[in-house]
This record gives C-alpha cells, structure tokens and sequence, in this order.
C-alpha cells in the first residue's frame, strides 16, 4: 500500500486521551455541522403553540394537546426538500398514526389483551420500515401512537383521538405547503446545481493527492444520488404527465454523468486540470440554479490526449443540454433506468419485505423488546407505564444507527430534556403561559434535530412532558417517573434487543462489500463487451451506464454501514474500522475501470479479451476472500501491477485490495 494511501487512511482514526469518552460515544455526542433552519424552527413553533392556544380558547386543553401531538409527528417527520415529497414524508405517516392511536385506545385498560396487540402491532411496525423512508416513519407513528393510545385515557368517542392528532399533523403539512407557490422547484434546481458544484470540487482535486480526490468524489456521487432521489424518488405519473420543468431538470442531471466518468481518466493524468474547466462547471451550476436559457461561450484548452477529449466533449454537451429551452421528454430518467409505476413498486416493496428474513428479524426484535416492556409494567405497577414501551419504540431503529450508542444517547437526552422541563413545570403556571413557552421549544426541535440523536431528544423530551401535563395534570411529579421509564425502557432495548442478538456482535460491511466487488466483475465484463452493431453498442453503453450508477449506490450504502458501525461499542466498532482500506480499495477498482473505459472511447486501444476475463476472475475470487474474512489483514508496500495497457491502473488497484484480504503468515 502506497504512503500516501497509508497516510489518508490512518488519518481518519481519531486519536483519544487514556480517560476521555470512547470515539464510537464520542461519534454521537459530536453535534453535526448545520445550518439554523429558521424556516422549519419557525413552523414548528407555529404548529406546537397554535392547536394549543385554540384548545385553551375553547376551554378544551385536552383537546389541545392530542392536536399538539400530531404537530409534532408532522414536525419530526418534515426532512424532505421537494414539495411532492414532503406531502408523501408527512401525510402518509399521519394516517398510521391514526391507525395506531385507534387500536391503542380500543384496547386501553384491557390488561394482556393490550399487550397482545401492541407486540403485533409492533411486528407490523418493524417490517414495513424496512421499505423505505416514509414506510420507516410510518411504522414508527403506527406503533407510538398505539403505545400511546393503550397507556394514557383518551377523550370519548373513540374517533376523537385519531381526528385531533391528525388534523395537528395537516396543519403542518399546511403551513410547508405555504411557500409551494413561492419557492416551486427551487429545492430540485438547487439540488441539480449542486451536483454540479461538486463535480467542479472532483475535477479541482483531479491529478492531485489522492485522498483529496477521493472524499470530493464521492461527494460528488453523494450529490448525483441526492438530486436523482428529490427528483425521481416520488415520482408517481406518467412520462407525459411531466412538468416541463421537471424535463429539464432531469435532462440537466443526466449530462452529469459523462462529465462524472470522465473525471477518474482525467484524476490518472497525475497533473491537476487546468483551473478554466472546473469554472466552466461552476458556470453551468448557476446556469441550472438560475434557469438561464441563453447559449454559452466555453474558452476551454485544447484536448490533447483521450481522457482530455472525453472531459472536453462531455463538458461541451452539458453546456449545450443546461441551457435549452426544451429538452426531449424521452430521455430523462435516472441512469438506473426508468421508474416503475408507483402501485408497482408498492406491490414490489411489500413483496419483499414478507420475503426478507431482514425485515422479519428486525420485526420480531421490535415485537420481543415492546412486548416485555409491556408485560413488564402489566406485572408491575409503574407510573405513565407507556413511556417504557415509547423509549423501546424511539431507541430500537436500526435505520436510524446503533442501537448501543442510541439507547445510551437517549438516556443522556433524556436526562437534559427533562432538566429544562423539570424548570418549566416548576416556574411556569399552567394556562396560558404554556402557549408562548410552547412556541419556543417548538421552534427548538428543528434546530437541534439537526445537530444529532441526543439533541433531539433533549429538545423533544421538555415538549413531550408538558404536552403530557395537560393529559395527566400531574405537574412535577412527572418529572422522576418519566426518567426512570426511559432508564428502564433502555435497558430492556440493551439486553433483549442488542446482547440476545448474534447479528449485534459482526458488521455487514464485509457481506455487503463482498456483494459490490461481484458486481464490479460483472461491470468490467460489461464495460469491455464487444458489440456487433451500432444497436447492440447502444445498448452496451446504457447497460454500462446503470451498472456504474448501481455500484456507486451500493458503495454508498457500504459506507452508511461502516459509519453506523463506528458508533457501535468494541469489538464491532473496531472490526468495522479495519475494513475502511478494502472500502476505499474497491471504490478505485471502479473508478479505473470507467477510467479505461472512457480512454477507450476516445481513441486508446482496447484491451485483450482474456486480459479483462483475468480482471473479472480476480475481483470474484477478492469477493470469496472478503466473504471469508472476519477482519481485513492490511499488507505494507506497493503491489506490483502491470507496466502498461489501458488497464493498467485497474491492475494496480485490484492488487492493492487483494493484498489487504492478504492472510497472515
């Protein structure tokens, strides 16, 4: 392994005092860099203090409250930027909500038959998360809210629940809503120009130390992927019901990818590219960010070897692209390939998930943790028992990171929220003081959210425990019971849902990595395919296309696992760890595979037949090995490769890897 490759990595390892907090705690308790979102912060202290003000006006706190509530599902659940999707992000959810908070209420005081139902219920939940996002919040309100229901007396009829808490969640969707016709596809645009930000970041960073070009790369990937997910990821019409914004949009997005499969040939130059190309991509990102329409001046260099003409002509066809009127409707999908109908992949996602043992795992795990927590306080008599199963319900996401660091965070959230309401409940009088109080937490949620688990949870706690007053009228007596249940709920999360479980102790960087180095083999295979015609070539270059745009995904799920695993305690999070030069290894066996292949494109000769079935044969048996490996073994010093051919990176770097799955001797 080259110096510089050693350097990088080692790098990345934070160094820690003998007596300061272990790195994967200290991972948790690092608030994120993040900007005030003062838009959100000020909805959400419109939408957690208004149901309340009316529910005072009308003499009914209580009614108050429940609508308060389901502003704040609302409020946690609002993270998308687009429009469409943010309907989808909180008015999907509130319906589960309803759902959840109806069987709980049906079943409140009905002893064991309300612990039945709630481990089903929470079976249901833990399944349907692992669809996606907006199914992940949805199983989550769904249980909640029924864990809610089935501990805390509810106003009569039955219905009068389910229609307060929805109608706080609708009021926040409303109030997002307020500023569709003002701010349009501004989220889209601003989205696209900054996949073209951070291709322009890649190409400054081509030629020099490598480290540097590989973190702004894969932003740039990071990027891609974001703006193809705000655009296509809730699309539900058809092709001709596109807006012509969209269209173009889309078409802009999709000129992105030549530039990006340019930039690894352009990387293995070894020299940086001249400063005139990264400006001109930073041009074209204000050009889609502002909607011109007028056609540019490009002063480029001249275009003098083959990654030189592929970067040239791939940045003049953007240019082109980015700046017309009226793009062809017909050509706009993802490089993934076109979108399903949406009752399509509904029916997909479901069908998956019943065949998952993931998702059946996940499940049951959720169903065992909240069905002792409520047979725990069946059996004893614990006050406002159903904070215990709510902790359960909050700590026991996997999506959302580890389990271990989460239940410990909670505890320590907890323990700072209730500081803050313990103050309120003791110096604020009840009535109309909570109102203002109200708008100030509220508008506290947005804001620390943003910062991490722990400050959101000590943001979220203060507000749950007033709103909780109002139910109960139990002042600061509220206060001890509610940190115990958190305590107790903790624990439960811990033992029955982290130690009892082999899957706790192994990181699935290794299955998961192994999984994208197969499919890198069948990339060099596809990539170097010979084509009988001019179709069948078309048709190679499309497949070439998705099968990049899939590895480059799936790298990027393998690196959301490995940074979920740093957050988990030893000998997980170490083993994790180990794994981050093999990650980095077989992110470059990609990018030098797209690099041959576009010098290929541009005049380079092509390689032998057999040379690219020996690639492919080796990243298979590199898979077998990384399959076998229960830790990666890191072997020093520069492997050999070979000495020229278009290929010849692609060498380099898949001796590399295979050098760090060395076993020992």
């Amino acid at each position: 392994m080259s110096t510089e490759r050693t350097e990088h990595i080692s790098s990345r390892r934070p160094r820690h005092h003998p007596l300061a907090p272990p790195a994967w705690l200290l991972q948790g308790l690092k608030p994120t860099t993040a900007p005030v979102p003062w838009a959100a912060a000020a909805r959400a202290a419109v939408a957690l203090s208004v149901p309340l003000a009316v529910g005072f006006a009308l003499n009914e706190p209580e009614y108050g409250a429940l609508a308060s509530m389901g502003a704040l599902s609302g409020v946690i659940g609002d993270t998308a930027d687009a429009y469409r999707m943010r309907v989808l992000n909180i008015a999907v959810p509130q319906f589960f909500g309803a759902v959840g908070v109806t069987l709980g209420t049906l079943v409140y005081g009905h002893g064991w038959v309300a612990v039945g139902v709630l481990t089903l219920i929470a079976l249901v939940s833990g399944m349907i998360s692992s669809i996606g996002t907006v199914a992940s919040v949805s199983g989550l309100l769904l249980l909640l809210n029924a864990v809610v229901g089935a501990g805390l007396p509810m106003p009569q009829p039955w219905w009068t629940a389910p229609l307060l808490l929805g109608a706080g969640g609708l009021f926040v969707l409303a109030l997002t809503l307020l500023g569709w016709p003002l701010r349009g596809r501004r989220p889209e645009r601003a989205a696209v120009a900054a996949a073209y930000r951070a291709l322009a970041d890649t190409l400054e960073a081509g030629g020099g130390p490598g480290g540097l070009y590989d973190e702004r790369r894969r932003r740039g990937t990071q990027g891609l992927n974001q703006a193809y997910d705000l655009l296509l990821g809730r699309r539900a019409r058809g092709l001709h019901g596109r807006s012509q914004s969209l269209v173009r949009m889309l078409s802009q997005l999709n000129v992105v990818i030549p530039l990006v499969e340019a930039a690894p040939a352009a990387h293995l130059r070894g020299r940086p590219l001249p400063p005139e190309i990264p400006a001109a991509v930073r041009e074209l990102a204000a050009a889609v960010e502002e909607g011109r329409t007028e056609a540019p001046v490009l002063d480029l260099p001249e275009a003098r070897t083959p990654a030189e003409r592929a970067l040239d002509a791939a940045l003049r066809h953007a240019a082109t692209i980015v700046h017309l009127a009226e793009p062809d409707p017909y050509n706009v999908d993802d490089r993934l390939g076109r979108p399903a109908a949406l009752r399509v992949r509904a029916r997909r996602a479901v069908r998956d998930m019943m065949m998952s043992g993931t998702s059946w795992r996940y499940g049951l795990r959720l169903a065992l943790c909240v069905g002792l927590a409520q047979s725990l306080v069946s059996v004893v008599e614990i006050e406002r028992s159903y904070w215990v199963a709510l902790t359960v319900t909050f700590v026991l996401k996997p999506d959302f990171g580890s389990v271990f660091s989460r239940a410990l965070l909670r505890a320590l959230g907890t323990a700072i929220g209730l500081v803050v309401a313990a103050a309120v409940l003791a110096e604020v009088p009840r009535g109309w003081w909570d109102v203002p109080v109200m708008m100030v937490l509220g508008a506290l949620i947005p804001v620390f959210s943003a910062k991490g688990y722990a400050f959101q949870t000590a943001a979220i706690t203060p507000v749950i425990l007033l709103l909780s007053d109002l139910l109960n009228h139990q002042g600061f007596d509220l206060i001890r019971p509610r940190l115990l249940d958190s305590l107790i709920g903790c624990a439960i999360t811990l033992i029955a849902g982290y130690l009892l479980w082999p899957e706790s102790w192994h990181t699935r960087i290794g299955d998961r990595l192994a999984e994208t180095v197969d499919d890198a083999a069948r990339y060099v295979e596809r990539a170097f395919a010979p084509a009988a015609d001019d179709a069948a070539l078309a048709a190679a270059r499309t497949g070439r296309l998705q099968a990049r745009r899939r590895l480059y995904r799936d790298l990027s799920g393998v690196r959301s696992e490995f940074q979920r695993a740093l957050t988990e305690p030893p000998p997980t999070g170490t083993r994790a760890a180990a794994w981050w030069p093999l990650v980095v290894a077989v992110e470059r066996i990609v990018d030098a595979v797209t690099a041959a292949r576009v010098r290929v494109n541009h005049g380079a000769p092509p390689p032998a037949a057999e040379e690219v079935a020996g690639i492919a044969r080796q990243l298979r048996e590199l898979a077998v090995r990384v399959r076998s490996s229960t830790v990666p073994v890191r072997v020093e010093g520069e492997p050999a490769g070979e000495e020229s051919g278009v290929l010849a990176p692609v060498h380099q770097e898949l001796a590399a890897a295979r050098a760090i799955t060395q076993p020992e001797r």
